[in-house]
């Protein structure tokens, strides 16, 4: 009798599927072969161990985002839009962002070091603002962050439900006044 045999990209797709519904929490091997209906073997064959599945599963995440979700253009300001794409992402997929960017047991700081990472690039290409400091980059990021992050958060709550014009000008004050602000200023 034949083996069925199971390949790393679909032992991802289903560890995707358990934390877009469930959360890093039910993120076992268990778990993931269950959704598949195997055993917990194959999972053990591609994978070294269950925290090198979730580093290639937050990999592929990082890989779609960077390619797909962030640069979706809006307002022609790249900075603005990012903003507007995290918070379409947390909206669209409420149960993956909490999972990849709160959740205790998920992606958080490397989806952090990512999310600062791409900001920065952005920056620095950025002929409005490619000469701002590593330090200048740094808080200008911290404070767009804490604004989109917030957004994002009440929003897949159902809290808010601001209008992308009113992210807009919210995403664009957090910028401006980051900018004209001492602490800024100093560095």
């Amino acid at each position: 009798m034949r083996r069925k045999v199971y390949t790393k990209d679909q032992i991802l797709k289903a560890a995707y599927d358990v934390i877009s519904t469930e959360g890093f929490s039910k993120f076992t091997a268990r778990n993931i072969a269950k959704k598949m209906g195997i055993s917990t073997q194959p999972i053990y064959l591609e994978f070294k161990n269950m925290q090198d599945l979730k580093n290639t599963l937050v990999e592929t995440v990082m890989k779609d985002l960077h390619e797909n979700a962030f640069p979706k253009p809006h307002t022609g300001n790249e900075l603005i839009d990012l903003g507007i794409n995290y918070i379409n992402f947390a909206r669209e997929n409420r149960n993956l962002y909490v999972s990849l960017y709160v959740d205790e047991y998920g992606g958080g700081e490397l989806m952090h070091q990512f999310s600062y990472d791409y900001f920065k690039n952005l920056v620095k290409r950025d002929p409005a603002y490619s000469h701002l400091n590593e330090d200048q980059i740094a808080l200008l990021h911290e404070s767009t962050w804490i604004t989109v992050s917030g957004i994002a958060s009440l929003m897949s709550s159902g809290i808010i439900n601001p209008t992308e014009e009113e992210i807009i000008k919210l995403i664009e004050r957090a910028i401006e006044s980051t900018l004209d602000s001492k602490a800024f200023k100093a560095l």
